[in-house]
């Protein structure tokens, strides 16, 4: 009733699951657990998987792993030269602004992974997957620090309320990697 649906209850707080009665450190540790479960679960799904050509595998990890977080959180999938998956992390959360996301720290974490290409996600607590001017700024950046160490990146994703927002869906990528190249 408090969280209205399974995803509210999954992702709440453990300080907030503890306010209601009969939930106990038990309980919370099986409802944590549950989600857990299910994000390795969709993580594994993944691994070894080409996303661009099979991206219903990586809607469904992406939407259940970002889609009721309060907060927003950065997510980054690392991909080899076969576009084949790698790994996934979230490497930022809070409120993402260009101060919040630092290139150096993607392409670091990229280089870490041995990873050749890269797809960012983000979440919009509010609900809304369009991209803010900031947004679109932050992509940009990423896109041209990755591209100055060999790493491509084909897709940024905003997941909002049953709704996601692609970046490469409509031709931001492609125009970014364009400005890119007019630059060198």
């Amino acid at each position: 009733e408090k969280f209205r649906t399974l995803q509210g209850v999954v992702e709440a707080s453990p300080e907030e699951l503890c306010q209601i009665r009969g939930i106990g450190k038990t309980n919370l540790l099986g409802i944590k657990l549950i989600k857990a479960v299910a994000d390795r679960y969709l993580e594994k799904k993944l691994i070894d998987k080409d996303p661009i050509h099979n991206s219903q595998d990586l809607f469904d990890y992406l939407y259940h792993t970002m889609k009721d977080k309060h907060r927003e959180s950065f997510k980054v999938v690392y991909l080899d030269a076969k576009n084949k998956v790698i790994a996934a992390e979230t490497l930022f959360e809070g409120t993402l602004t260009a101060s919040s996301v630092y290139p150096r720290e993607v392409v670091r974490a990229a280089l870490a992974n041995h990873a050749a290409a890269l797809i960012f996600a983000h979440n919009h607590p509010s609900g809304d997957p369009n991209p803010s001017q900031e947004d679109i700024a932050i992509t940009r950046q990423l896109i041209f620090a990755c591209k100055v160490m060999g790493i491509t990146v084909h897709e940024h994703i905003v997941i909002g309320d049953n709704c996601y927002f692609s970046f490469a869906d409509k031709g931001y990528i492609a125009e970014m990697m364009r400005d890119y190249h007019s630059h060198e």
